[in-house]
């Protein structure tokens, strides 16, 4: 295989690998206003990129982990920023970049029959970790609880501003999550990530990145959050196996009398 090629199937797993920092499928809640969630997302790649490629670092054995704190401000907007760090054996523990994301929300009061919200998503992420550094998601979010079955959908577009990537324009980058609540606080289903390419052609199979997450979600607390599942990739351009752990806590900081 020569080195052109090289680069770019590994310029490809290596943008599916900014995602790694943050492994979720949004529902179209938003934190209520006045209240605090603060994230830990764990994720740890047990296979994946093996080599640095064009001064790129590779994923394998790379643990990512990401906190993110959001704020309530009204019944239907949010805003959350994140921080991202990763470490390894060869580098250490290392400051990787931040994003901001705010996000709106359709009211309960409209009534629609699904939940709908949209989130924007832009940040920066220093280029030995993704060789497109600045970015933007923009993520619309469609959700819905059907008896014991909850379904959620985000049809997602990336757009590069500073990297190879950005003669793509927007990429398609469809996630979402299916899951059955087994109990009143167990929820298993599993999630599924992909980057099929531009929207004006998508890439051939080979080079598009597609994952399918086994997961379960734990209900314990309106205050507490729990999600963990095992990512499984299922073509050449993805991280082949990594675990992934979310653990929120909702604070609530507003005075009261």
């Amino acid at each position: 295989m020569n080195k052109n090629l090289c680069i770019l199937l590994f310029c490809g797993s290596a943008c599916f690998a900014q995602n790694n920092y943050e492994i979720q499928v949004y529902g179209s809640d938003t934190v209520a206003p006045g209240n605090t969630m603060i994230e830990l997302h764990s994720n740890f790649t047990f296979s994946g990129s093996k080599e640095e490629v064009d001064g790129v670092y590779p994923t394998e054995h790379a643990e990512h982990e990401t906190v993110e704190i959001t704020q309530g401000i009204t019944p239907w907007f949010e805003t959350g920023f994140y921080i991202f760090t990763s470490a390894d054996a060869l580098h250490g523990w290392q400051w990787v970049g931040d994003h901001i994301r705010p996000r709106v929300r359709v009211p309960d009061s409209w009534k629609w029959p699904v939940g709908v919200s949209l989130s924007v998503e832009a940040g920066y992420q220093r280029y030995p970790y993704s060789p497109d550094t600045w970015t933007l998601e923009i993520r619309p979010i469609i959700d819905k609880q059907i008896g014991r079955w909850y379904m959620a959908l985000n049809p997602t577009l990336d757009r590069s501003f500073h990297g190879p990537s950005v003669p793509q324009g927007l990429v398609f980058s469809p996630n979402f999550k299916v899951g059955y609540d087994i109990t009143k606080k167990v929820n298993a289903g599993f999630e599924y990530y992909g980057s099929v390419g531009p929207i004006t052609g998508f890439d051939a199979v080979r080079d598009q990145e597609q994952q399918i997450v086994p997961c379960i979600d734990l209900n314990l607390s309106p205050k507490w959050e729990f999600n963990a599942g095992i990512g499984v990739g299922v073509t050449h351009a993805t991280d082949h196996l990594l675990v992934k752990m979310i653990i929120g806590r909702r604070f609530d900081f507003r005075r009261r009398p």
